[in-house]
């Protein structure tokens, strides 16, 4: 029993420093995070989103997970939006062309950012295409997912909707 005991209280202590890590990680990520829109003007500062629950999916045209995501996206952004989810796609393309290109067959209904010099993406350790961070209204990461499978969608809605209806 104690053994249990002291699994249990490692796990949330885990669980706690990894958000307070993933935290201050998303504070020191934003100030690199150069966000431009597709044709190269400044876009907001990730800074700017606190308050709302935020879907952050970093996204590439050559990635065969990423064409099946957008639709989920979109879908997000359609019913939760008035709720105060914000999803942004976070382009990390080489050239323009091939993001708008995507876009063209792959419409997306949320905001869509580049990240060229690619040190948002250094910042947050994206590892995998598409990676995505589940950040809460204070601005605290509390999901980050690898690559995307349609069966891992419900528990994704699950985890952003118990989220929205979360108040700071």
């Amino acid at each position: 029993m104690k053994k249990m005991k002291l699994s249990i209280f490692t796990a949330v202590l885990v669980v706690m420093f990894a958000q307070t890590s993933f935290a201050e990680h998303l504070e020191q990520a934003s100030t690199m995070c150069h966000l431009t829109t597709l044709d190269g003007k400044p876009a907001y500062d990730l800074q700017e989103l606190k308050g709302k629950v935020v879907y952050m999916d970093f996204w590439a045209s050559w990635c065969p997970p990423c064409v099946q995501s957008f639709p989920f996206l979109n879908e997000l952004e359609r019913d939760l939006k008035d709720k105060g989810l914000h999803v942004v796609g976070i382009n990390l393309d080489e050239k323009v062309t091939d993001a708008q290109e995507f876009l063209e067959k792959h419409p997306a209904d949320f905001s869509i950012v580049a990240d060229i010099s690619k040190q948002c993406a250094k910042g947050l350790e994206v590892m995998a295409m598409p990676t995505s961070y589940v950040i809460d209204r204070k601005g605290v990461i509390r999901h980050v997912h690898q690559g995307f499978r349609p069966g891992e969608t419900e528990k994704l809605r699950a985890l952003i909707t118990q989220l929205v209806m979360e108040h700071p």
